[in-house]
């Protein structure tokens, strides 16, 4: 009786690991002969900015030079926030304001010790949530900003404090 030949044989899987790691091997080749393709790992670590400084105003309604120092902040984010949960602090030209702000709520806002600001308005802080595409005013003690400051604000979330978002504007 005469067998036949098994042609079957177990190069399959060795063959599948030695493509898998000439294969890991070039990408490395790749990246090290690249140096365009250099990643930056800090970048990632940023905080992302859902609000950014829509506007400052150094002038009155009659457009004289008061330094009055309105800050408009505008939701470009896509979450709706509840804004009693948020808490803002600023910085002109890297040096942190002494003001407080306790909550991003219009109601609430009045109630709480904010030294520095005078008043706050704008659709973001009315309703229970700051929306995408709504802005929140915060009318500073006049002089507290003037043309080419450099103006950062950081958002955090409470009750843990963490910060959320980030932006700086010379304005």
């Amino acid at each position: 009786m005469i067998r036949a030949r098994d042609d079957k044989g177990s190069s399959h899987p060795v063959a599948t690991i030695l493509l898998v790691a000439i294969t890991i091997l070039l990408a490395l080749l790749v990246l090290l002969l690249c140096p365009s393709l250099q990643f930056d790992f800090a970048a990632v670590t940023e905080t992302p900015s859902f609000i950014e400084i829509h506007r400052v105003n150094h002038t009155n309604e009659q457009g004289n030079l008061t330094y009055d120092s309105r800050v408009v902040l505008l939701h470009n984010g896509t979450i709706p926030y509840y804004n009693d949960n948020l808490t803002a602090t600023f910085y002109r030209n890297g040096t942190r304001l002494s003001c407080t702000i306790e909550t991003l709520n219009g109601h609430n806002f009045i109630k709480t010790h904010h030294f520095g600001i005078q008043t706050m308005g704008g659709l973001g802080c009315r309703q229970e949530k700051w929306n995408p595409g709504e802005k929140i005013v915060f009318d500073f003690t006049d002089g507290t900003f003037h043309p080419g400051d450099t103006i950062t604000v950081e958002i955090y979330q409470k009750p843990k404090n963490t910060l959320i978002s980030r932006y700086t504007r010379t304005g």
